[in-house]
């Protein structure tokens, strides 16, 4: 075995992604001397490679495709438009290799000691690298993502040939047909770019609705924009069996009561995510799961060994990379003390799905304030009967502002309709402010715009309060 015999590191972080990163930073510029270990084929993390960048880079192109496919409901004569899965392929390659490359340099620009390896933890305060060489340290940040899940639930899934999310991302050729399993983000927004792309989808999903952390309204406007668009969509099912070869695949699974069996060429597994922890050792740091098998943290990140931070995907409670980056952020300042922190504020958490139309959530919702027996005011507005998006032909959707009665501070919204990922950060600065409706209403909206139409339920909500008053 072979021994790292010098001075332990301030801090080790374990995985080189958007969590692990943004600690590793934080940490150097607080003059403390860190290490990363990272034994991916390239260090970026699941986000540049294999996440939001790759996927949405598609999901753009097939958004112009799209639009041309519809030129004739804006006048114009588009005689023909496909994609070019080659070049699409290509482009994307090119983007990805850029962020990656920036983030390599970043990583290898001398402020932090890079270990191109897997590391296991032996004690609390020493890990093992895949070479025999072991590292110590003060204090650790466990930052290993997550890794595609294979449920046993589901007959013959395992022993079924399927893609996972990055299969679909690296096509370069049009599939003709796919089964999707999962309806969660990667599922609904990857079933949506390969019906784009030209490929026969069925998307199977066992809950009522799909996207089920979100709204049923919302939901359901996607669900009928998918439909419209030609996937078939099928919700509350059960997978009764999977079977098929290279040749293809074969799903019977129940609907409604009925059996159901689908065929197609590929299936593409998206039935979600597990943390990825299980080659860390993680008992032998002394370091606690949940049930859900992510690293269970507190407020500050540390886990049940206070010495050891977790942040990311592996520690959750959302796979969102700006939430990542807070967490490693966040531990890293706390685990060395720096003064007047404050913990993350999950009543300002967003979260945005780029399907289209895309959906997208800031704040607290109406489901949880009626569990916690909240009051609260809420009103919204439909796209089909606003100015601009119906000069887009962008007629799903509607948005939705949710704000405490008493005084108009807002506590949360909803948007599921044209650009909504965008239109949700009107409200950012406003929550962190704890600002009212009658705030954003003394502010000017420019028209013709999309956002414009946030001023509805503003007013709306402000009607009812000045009412109330009386």
């Amino acid at each position: 075995m072979v021994s790292y015999m010098s001075k332990p590191y301030d801090l080790l972080v374990i995985g080189g992604g958007s969590a692990g990163f943004n600690a590793a930073r934080v940490a150097a510029s607080l003059g403390k001397r860190v290490a990363v270990v990272d034994g991916a084929k390239i260090i970026a993390g699941l986000c540049i490679l294999n996440g939001c960048m790759p996927s949405k880079t598609l999901l753009y192109s097939t958004e112009i495709l799209h639009l041309a496919q519809k030129g004739k409901i804006f006048g114009l004569k588009i005689p023909s438009a496909k994609a070019d899965m080659k070049a699409l392929h290509a482009r994307k390659k090119k983007i990805i290799g850029e962020f990656a490359a920036y983030r390599a340099q970043a990583l290898e620009s001398g402020k932090y000691d890079v270990y191109r390896s897997y590391a296991r933890f032996v004690d609390p305060h020493t890990v093992e690298l895949a070479d025999g060489t072991t590292l110590t340290a003060k204090k650790f940040l466990i930052a290993t993502g997550s890794k595609v899940s294979v449920p046993a639930a589901v007959p013959g899934l395992a022993a079924t040939p399927f893609w996972t999310s990055d299969d679909v991302l690296e096509l370069d050729f049009i599939p003709e047909s796919v089964i999707v399993l999962g309806g969660g983000i990667v599922a609904c927004e990857l079933a949506q770019f390969l019906r784009r792309i030209g490929s026969k989808v069925t998307l199977i999903q066992r809950s009522k609705n799909i996207l089920k952390d979100h709204s049923a309204a919302a939901t359901e406007v996607i669900q009928q924009a998918f439909r419209d668009e030609g996937i078939d969509l099928h919700t509350d099912t059960k997978i009764t069996a999977i079977s098929g070869d290279k040749k293809g695949v074969t799903v019977k699974f129940t609907s409604a009561g009925k059996s159901v069996i689908r065929k197609a060429r590929y299936l593409f597994n998206a039935l979600g995510r597990e943390p990825n922890t299980s080659s860390l050792n993680l008992a032998a740091a002394g370091v606690k799961l949940t049930g859900e098998g992510r690293v269970r943290v507190n407020r500050w990140q540390q886990s049940s060994a206070k010495h050891i931070y977790a942040g990311g995907d592996v520690a959750g409670p959302h796979d969102i990379v700006h939430l990542a980056v807070a967490q490693g952020e966040l531990a890293a300042r706390h685990a060395f003390g720096v003064k007047g922190i404050k913990p993350i504020d999950h009543a300002l958490l967003l979260n945005v799905v780029f399907t289209e139309p895309p959906l997208a959530t800031i704040g607290v919702q109406e489901s949880e304030l009626s569990e916690r027996d909240e009051k609260f005011l809420v009103a919204t507005y439909p796209f089909n009967d606003h100015g601009k998006s119906i000069l887009m032909d962008a007629n799903y959707g509607y948005v939705k502002v949710i704000a405490e009665p008493k005084h108009g501070r807002i506590l949360g919204a909803e948007i599921v309709g044209a650009q909504a990922g965008d239109l949700i950060h009107i409200f950012s600065g406003p929550l962190a402010m704890k600002a009212t409706v009658f705030d954003l209403l003394r502010a000017p909206w420019y028209h013709p715009t999309l956002a414009e139409i946030l001023t509805y339920p503003l007013e709306e909500i402000a009607d009812q309060i000045k009412v109330s008053k009386k």
